[in-house]
């Protein structure tokens, strides 16, 4: 089997990246408004990688959620690592429109982006620590920020 290009599955990418976008997010949007997640895979080149995390969030109106999506560049470097989520604030739209979204964005990416993995939070900040025992303490370890 090909392996497209970028997802090369020999690549090591840079698997403190994930959770340290996580923990970004959480301090940006606070877990009370986190709905779900939909976590598409990675594309690594080498000790780089970039990412794609779409959030739906709790808004004033129960009937609509809202959608940030966090891009995230993350390298490996002689210096250490380097981690650069960018948070993006999508728009509002009814909960059930989310998925379908979601659905159009891999089909879009093209051959071998694989599907995004949707995890249910619901503002809940056990279920975002449930998710973030997936990873190893030293991944999760980020640096102090200014």
């Amino acid at each position: 089997m090909k392996v497209p290009s970028g997802l090369n599955s020999t690549d090591p990418g840079v698997p403190e990246a994930l959770p340290r976008t996580l923990i970004r997010l959480r301090e940006e949007l606070g877990v009370e408004r986190i709905d779900r997640l939909w976590i598409f895979p990675p594309v690594r080149k080498g000790r780089r990688e970039s990412g794609l995390v779409a959030v739906s969030t709790f808004e004033e109106h129960d009937e609509r959620r809202g959608m940030v999506t966090v891009s995230y560049k993350a390298e490996h470097t002689g210096k250490g690592v380097t981690v650069e989520p960018v948070l993006t604030h999508q728009g509002e739209a009814p909960p059930d429109r989310f998925p379908p979204v979601m659905s159009g964005t891999v089909r879009r990416a093209g051959d071998g982006a694989g599907e995004a993995r949707e995890v249910d939070i619901s503002a809940s900040a056990e279920r975002f620590e449930e998710l973030m025992e997936e990873y190893d303490d030293v991944f999760i370890e980020a640096p102090e920020r200014d």
